[in-house]
């Protein structure tokens, strides 16, 4: 089975912040791929814009430095490097000077055939002079789209006075607020397999599920990025990406697929998230910091000995496990259980839809008793869907119940290489597409949601708890999920 490749339009795409760490590792590589794919070809073209005052052949050579480094090489196909090279330019821009910046204009083509986006991958606090930059350069056009990445803020004020200074320039229907999660293919997945299959639909409810865990963890630690210190677990992972994965595993069938429908789907469930404030902080919620190992075979450094002299004795929390409760008809009284964090024991990715027991067992005298059906829905890595279900172990000798999964593979199913996750959302940027993107109404409500939590914590006395690093996090996520009789989900997707 191959993947249909469906071409998109010509377009300018303009990458600010062009020199840096996201553009190498994610946008040229992701870009690289569609070209080589042939979704788009030498009619559209990459401008990269920075401060950095490089030549056209200077952003080419770092270009396809990134291509050689980010893609594997079985992918590496050197006249087709050489043609994709070949559509870079590079302009230096500094938007607080605009009159010391290269001419971008010139760089644009004036036809409205050809489609003109904008990627900031900077800091947040450039996106309003850039959007100022734009419209004062007459490049803005009413159907440009403009993409942001997170961090969107760190609360809801400084939420909204980011949206606002990017809304001065670009309508709502302009800006593209990208979250990689929702461009992963098991997330899609996620909405093929409630909507275009009848088999979940009828059970995917309070009436048939006991709970839901979702797990987001990671293996690396923070490292000396100083960003992650003033952000912490709870909004670099919990507010958006994590949040993202509950609405779209709770919200209704929404009337379509186009990308308001679905959005407005994902805002009712965010606005019937139960708060969690004041006392329900300290029992609802655990936040952990990891510490470092020492031994013959290993040596992990833990969170404080990553820290400059400055910053050491941070309570920024690296992991957070709670309990959220959404308040309507279909959820009422199913718990839903996330948990991330730094440094666990592997990196993995995954929801599971734990199911209730079966009323009445008939196997009084089988050999295992019937386990609760569950779903699995591995986002990373092992991409796949996992149901496990209960059988007859073969062979005579009575009734033995034994736990199998019925399992589908994305590497097994699918000879052909998956794309990740920048490579849809550049490409539906380009497309119009804005279903897999955050509406600036679902941002804030997540905002409002998540704000109380971390004031709780602001004010509390008490420390994150720490955990070893390689461990899956503190004590009192444990405790957190088994108080109701229930425990983590840990197991292999094979």
């Amino acid at each position: 089975m191959s993947s249909r490749i469906i071409p998109v339009q010509p377009f300018d795409y303009v990458v600010f912040g062009a020199t840096g760490d996201l553009t190498k590792r994610k946008l040229i590589p992701a870009l690289y791929h569609r070209f080589k794919d042939g979704q788009f070809d030498e009619n559209s073209r990459i401008i990269g814009a920075s401060r950095s005052k490089l030549s056209e052949a200077d952003f080419r050579k770092t270009a396809r430095e990134a291509i050689e480094q980010f893609v594997e090489k079985e992918y590496q196909d050197q006249a087709v490097i050489d043609r994709f090279i070949g559509i870079f330019t590079y302009v230096p821009v500094d938007a607080s000077k605009p009159d010391e910046s290269g001419d971008l204009g010139a760089a644009l083509r004036d036809d409205p055939k050809v489609v003109r986006a904008f990627y900031l991958a900077v800091a947040p606090d450039l996106f309003e002079p850039i959007a100022e930059y734009l419209h004062s350069k007459k490049l803005y056009r009413r159907d440009a789209r403009v993409v942001i990445e997170k961090p969107l803020g760190h609360d809801l004020e400084s939420s909204k006075e980011i949206n606002d200074g990017v809304s001065k320039i670009f309508q709502e229907d302009q800006v593209y607020r990208i979250d990689h999660y929702l461009g992963k293919e098991t997330v899609q997945n996620l909405l093929a397999l409630r909507f275009a299959n009848t088999l979940f639909e009828p059970v995917w409810n309070s009436a048939h599920i006991d709970h839901v865990q979702l797990t987001v963890a990671e293996s690396v630690g923070a490292g000396t990025r100083g960003y992650y210190d003033e952000s912490g677990a709870l909004r670099d992972m919990i507010q958006n990406h994590m949040l993202q994965l509950l609405c779209l595993v709770a919200m209704e069938p929404p009337a379509s697929d186009e990308a308001n429908a679905l959005r407005d789907e994902k805002l009712k469930v965010l606005r019937a998230l139960r708060p969690i404030t004041n006392g329900e902080v300290a029992k609802n919620t655990v936040r952990g910091q990891y510490r470092g190992v020492k031994s013959e075979t290993v040596s992990v450094a833990g969170y404080q000995d990553e820290l400059p002299e400055d910053k050491k004795g941070s309570r920024t929390e690296t992991f957070v496990a709670m309990k959220a409760n959404i308040d309507n008809w279909r959820w009422a009284g199913v718990p839903f259980y996330l948990r991330t964090g730094k440094r666990m024991a592997e990196r993995v990715s995954e929801i599971c839809i734990q199911f209730k027991p079966i009323p009445h067992s008939i196997f009084d005298h089988a050999e295992g008793a019937p386990r609760p059906n569950k779903l699995i829905m591995r986002l990373q890595p092992n991409e796949g869907v996992k149901l496990m279900m209960m059988i007859k172990d073969p062979g005579p000798g009575g009734m033995r119940l034994r736990e199998v999964p019925l399992n589908l593979s994305f590497a097994e199913t699918f000879s052909e290489r998956t794309p990740e996750a920048y490579e849809r959302l550049l490409m539906d940027v380009i497309r119009g597409q804005q279903t897999l993107f955050m509406r600036r109404d679902e941002l804030e409500a997540a905002w409002a949601w998540v704000d109380p939590i971390r004031e709780a914590w602001d004010r509390s006395s008490e420390p994150p708890q720490s955990y070893t690093a390689g461990t899956w996090g503190p004590s009192g996520a444990v405790a957190l999920i088994e108080r109701d009789g229930r425990s983590w989900y840990e197991g292999p997707l094979s």
